[in-house]
């Protein structure tokens, strides 16, 4: 049939690297260098083991591991056979991680040493593999198509509970054309894989590094000896680095005298960087400061397209349209709104991706009208697009989205609090961080307490970094009775 000579998934294009240059240096982790073949020895020996298993196309593999170069090698063999790789948080608590695994119901999961006891407590009689140890003889076919589910990236929800984000190969395909285009990327840039690969910012910039054919560097967490070494040794694309990361990789970079080889763009949430650390890190590695905002829905675009030059100091973070994508700016009937007036940013194209898994109705409020909607407001203006505020809001603290549900209804299971709200606060180190501000009836429940019981229930970067506690008259309301989230945000300063 024609339309297969239409298709390629994203091991087709490794595959195509591969057979262009098998000497390629591909994968750098520590002391271990693997070139293009090596590396597909070892996914195609992965795609045998998970064939040999019964395992067919559509199906999910789970994976609980830090980064290293075998949850790629399962990630690309997923693609093989056109399996989804579901990349679960090693950060989640154990019920969180629960919900995560029944969720999209894996056919296997597979975790490194220092996460197989965590998988065991959530496999529920579900097939369990040591990550270190896959690998069978034997051939496998390239039977994935673009719209077959890649990965399976989790987010947090207004529901308090993790959404299922599926990200396609076609979404895949896209994200690396668009990034290429707006940053100016290099093929033969390498990408240094220091954030976590249950992230996009660990693996959705490896995968397209490896179907350009330049070299994946990959570090177990951030290591700014480690991130400084890669620097000297390779020209990097885009060097992903959240707010609390960029300081410490500036003292390292002036102590070694680092000569870095050479850097496209640096950073991104260029709105919770001071405008002084900004001109630091853009004057220490010579590159422009990358001015994003995306999602993992969305990928780089829809607004990643603005580099803020070299030496400086913004003092306003006005967002330029990404490349392979249609915007709108949409109001609550779904109508395009006039320049200067907020709306939602509504997106179209490619890089999207296929919606939650198993969330019918959440997809058809997010996709209302053929457009994902992102939750965000925007205002045109002629010096481009001004963020407004996030209409179900969100928390970003330290790259990590952080949803006020999430932490809420663990205080709300406390008889002893009779109500609650979870807001930002502005954070020098991480950007943003939740604090909870709770009116109790009971007086012995103190800040250690309800530290105590979201420490039990809730990841570490979603626990709130301060407690508030405040009488139930002082909560303002609306004429309905909810409480104001902006106005409790702005009481707690």
């Amino acid at each position: 049939m024609m339309e297969k000579a239409f298709a390629a998934s994203v091991y087709d294009l490794i595959a195509m690297r591969v057979r262009a240059a098998p000497q390629a240096l591909a994968i750098v982790q520590g002391d271990m260098r693997l070139c293009y073949a090596e590396v597909m020895a070892c996914v195609d020996a992965v795609a045998a083991d998970f064939a040999a298993r019964g395992l067919v196309r559509g199906q999910r593999v789970a994976i609980l591991s830090e980064n290293r170069f075998e949850y790629t090698a399962v990630q690309i063999a997923c693609a093989k056979l056109g399996l989804i790789a579901a990349c679960l948080n090693w950060r989640l608590s154990d019920a969180e991680m629960r919900h995560c695994v029944e969720l999209v119901a894996p056919s296997l999961i597979v975790a490194s040493p220092r996460h197989l006891e965590a998988a065991g407590k959530v496999a529920n009689g579900r097939a369990l593999a040591a990550i270190d140890t896959l690998g069978a003889p034997g051939e496998t076919a390239s039977v994935a198509e673009p719209e077959d589910g890649l990965l399976i990236i989790y987010t947090s929800g207004t529901t308090g509970l993790p959404k299922a984000a599926v990200i396609s190969h076609r979404a895949e395909v896209a994200r690396m054309c668009a990034m290429r285009l707006d940053m100016g990327v290099e093929m033969s840039d390498a990408y240094i894989s220091w954030a976590p690969m249950f992230h996009m910012g660990g693996t959705e910039h490896l995968l397209a590094t490896l179907m350009c054919g330049g070299t994946g560097v990959i570090v177990d967490g951030f290591d700014p000896d480690a991130l400084v070494d890669a620097l000297e040794e390779f020209p990097v694309g885009w060097l992903m680095l959240v707010p609390a990361t960029i300081e410490p990789l500036l003292e390292r970079l002036a102590a070694r005298q680092a000569r870095v080889r050479g850097v496209k763009a640096v950073g991104c949430m260029a709105d919770l960087v001071p405008s002084a650390t900004i001109a630091a890190i853009t004057t220490a590695l010579g590159a422009p400061y990358l001015n994003s905002f995306g999602a993992t829905e969305t990928g780089m675009p829809p607004l990643s397209a603005d580099l803020i030059p070299v030496g400086a100091t913004p003092s306003a973070f006005p967002k330029r349209l990404s490349m392979l994508c249609d915007l709108r700016l949409l109001d609550a009937e779904g109508r395009e709104v006039a320049d200067g007036e907020t709306g939602e940013a509504c997106v179209r194209g490619p890089t999207l991706f296929s919606g939650y898994w198993n969330a019918d109705a959440t997809n058809a409020e997010c996709f209302a009208g053929d457009r994902f909607h992102m939750g965000d407001l925007f205002r045109r203006k002629p010096e481009g697009f001004e963020f407004v505020g996030r209409s179900k809001y969100l928390i970003k603290s330290g790259g990590e989205n952080i949803y006020p549900a999430e932490i809420e209804r663990v205080l709300f299971a406390d008889a002893r609090v009779n109500d609650a709200i979870v807001v930002r606060r502005p954070d020098p180190q991480w950007g943003e961080v939740p604090v909870a501000v709770i009116a109790r009836n009971d007086p012995s429940l103190d800040e250690a307490m309800v530290l105590e019981m979201c420490r039990q229930a809730l990841a570490g970067y979603k626990r709130p970094k301060h407690v508030r506690f405040i009488e139930m008259e002082a909560f303002p309301r609306s004429a309905s009775g909810k409480i104001i989230r902006e106005e409790v945000e702005a009481m707690i300063g």
